[in-house]
């Protein structure tokens, strides 16, 4: 009787002695999480030195020097035939606009200035676009959506005719989570939607209304991305399935346009929000040219992995990339766009996630996966290839964590999730924070589509449960009046300006840091456990990953 009593007390115990060093371990290991490291990285990799890292340019080199640097450093394993690099095909455009975009009504004649009033570009590897006496459409929203029983397009024949539509989805601004998701945007609202349908539907060009509060952003946004060379994937059919012109107009040029036609653009705006709304030709023509060059290179994705133990074949994924603006338009006589904060901040929360899991010791079950994609600001292709080429499958990636445009303004109580409710690692957020004396908070402005405007975007397409979340609406020393006047300062002031670099005067990185401990201990949970995060009810990459 007394030996089984002695056993009885002696297996609790060392449950408990297991338990007890299971939990030393990961918080030995997230002491290694520390602002000094933080520093050094986000200062070198935003300086001037690294010219604004660039894919095809030697800030790209300089920047796949210092992840390969730091891979090392930190232990992280390659991952491509003993190489850190995937290569990344790829073709940079440079368009060179005609400066005038002329739009004809009967004999009026309505010049539109380059720059001021529209930027466009193509996708189509051909050395010259010509627009003559094209025929004008209006399609709303530019939208097909059975789901929400919606078709800008039923009814008018956009074949060869320019499109002009609205940014944003007919949700926005409603209010009303039935139509469509409300204020939140879906993917109908991208851009790139809008152009890849206008395609389908065989249209020669489309130009999207910028507005800032339901684009997301200022028209010095659309500016510094439309002016400077673009890149993209490299393509089988040279993009010729895509629409000769894409581009923007601003809401004031389009107000223009639309008065010359006999329509006002506000009352447009309201009735392309109605069920049943028709699109209709404008009976107006463009006329418009444009030269393109092209070269073909080759950029990198930069990927390290630490093996897993028991299930080293399925894989948790860290990312933020690594690529920015490089050097482009003066602005108060500096041109180099950093990036310090886009994407430099959320490198060294990557890379400090990843220095943690090496400092453990014992390595747990799954395999950690450190990515450095390319080219997100070009349009999330590093990512997009990666998705499309991956080094392990997909049906085995687990998870991905990724981070974008980290404010470096201290610390935060709340724990802010990009595309709150797409799936269960909201939850795993939500039972963690607390331990970090934090709590989870919805993105208060979904309506700028960021869930589909960062790399997790790539994994969620092709069905991995990905989660973007950060401090950012509740400073702890400041309170949440002065977080979000912060966070809109750096969206006017700094975001893709030559004014995003390392400010030791003004930054303090502990809310980053916080931001990597917790995240290394959701991932740490993960990565010790067999269970694959689901995606929920009413995300629309649910029947992706049950595919699969």
């Amino acid at each position: 009787m007394k030996k089984y009593l002695f056993l009885g007390l002696i297996v609790p115990a060392l449950i408990l002695i297991s338990s007890c060093d299971k939990l030393s371990d990961y918080k030995k290991a997230e002491q290694t999480i520390n602002t000094d490291d933080m520093t050094r990285i986000v200062k070198e990799f935003g300086s001037d030195d690294f010219q604004g890292r660039k894919p095809f340019t030697a800030g790209e080199d300089s920047a796949i020097a210092f992840l390969t640097r730091e891979y090392k450093r930190i232990g992280l394993e390659p991952c491509n035939n003993g190489s850190y690099l995937q290569e990344v095909p790829m073709v940079e455009v440079t368009d060179v606009p005609n400066d005038k975009m002329i739009i004809t009504f009967k004999k009026i004649k309505l010049a539109l200035n380059y720059q001021s009033d529209f930027v466009a570009f193509s996708k189509r590897l051909v050395n010259e676009i010509k627009l003559e006496n094209s025929e004008i459409v209006f399609a709303g929203y530019g939208i097909i959506a059975p789901e929400y029983n919606w078709n800008d397009y039923e009814g008018i024949d956009v074949k060869d005719k320019i499109v002009i539509v609205f940014v944003n989805d007919p949700g926005f601004g409603t209010n009303n989570t039935d139509f469509f998701k409300g204020n939140s945007m879906t993917y109908y609202g991208r851009w790139t939607y809008k152009y890849e349908e206008a395609a389908r539907q065989g249209a020669k060009g489309l130009l999207i209304i910028h507005e800032n509060e339901p684009a997301g952003y200022p028209w010095s946004v659309v500016l510094n991305g439309a002016t400077i060379p673009k890149l993209y994937l490299q393509p089988e059919d040279n993009y010729m399935s895509m629409c000769a012109i894409e581009g923007w107009l601003t809401w004031d040029a389009a107000e223009k346009l639309f008065l010359s036609t006999g329509y006002k653009l506000s009352e447009l705006k309201e009735n392309a929000k109605k069920q049943g709304f028709k699109s209709f030709d404008m009976n107006a023509t463009v006329d418009f040219s444009m030269r393109s060059s092209h070269r073909f290179a080759t950029s990198h994705n930069v990927i390290g992995i630490l093996p897993g133990t028991d299930h080293a074949d399925e894989i948790i994924v860290y990312s933020s990339h690594w690529d920015h603006l490089g050097v482009g338009s003066p602005q108060n006589g500096d041109s180099i766009y950093n990036g310090a904060v886009d994407n430099g901040t959320t490198t060294a929360w990557m890379l400090e996630i990843a220095e943690a899991f090496a400092n453990l010791e014992k390595r747990p079950s799954r395999s950690i996966m450190i990515f450095s994609p390319t080219s997100e600001e070009q349009g999330l292709l590093g990512s997009k290839y990666y998705a499309e080429h991956p080094l392990y499958p997909l049906i085995k990636t687990v998870a991905n964590f990724n981070n974008d445009l980290m404010l470096p303004y201290g610390r935060n109580k709340d724990v802010m999730i990009t595309g709150y409710g797409q799936s269960e690692l909201d939850d795993y957020v939500a039972r963690f924070a607390p331990e970090y004396d934090r709590y989870v908070l919805a993105d208060p402005n979904p309506h700028t589509g960021m869930y589909y405007r960062a790399d997790h975007f790539s994994f969620a397409r092709v069905g991995v449960p990905a989660i973007y979340a950060r401090g950012n609406c509740d400073s702890r020393e400041h309170g949440k009046e002065w977080a979000l006047a912060k966070e809109k300062d750096w969206l006017t002031n700094y975001y893709h300006k030559p004014t995003d670099q390392y400010n030791s005067a003004t930054w303090d990185l502990s809310g980053i840091a916080d931001d990597a401990k917790l995240l290394f201990r959701i991932g740490y949970e993960l990565a010790n456990d067999t269970i694959f995060p689901k995606w929920k009810e009413g995300s629309e990459f649910k029947e992706v990953r049950e595919k699969k």
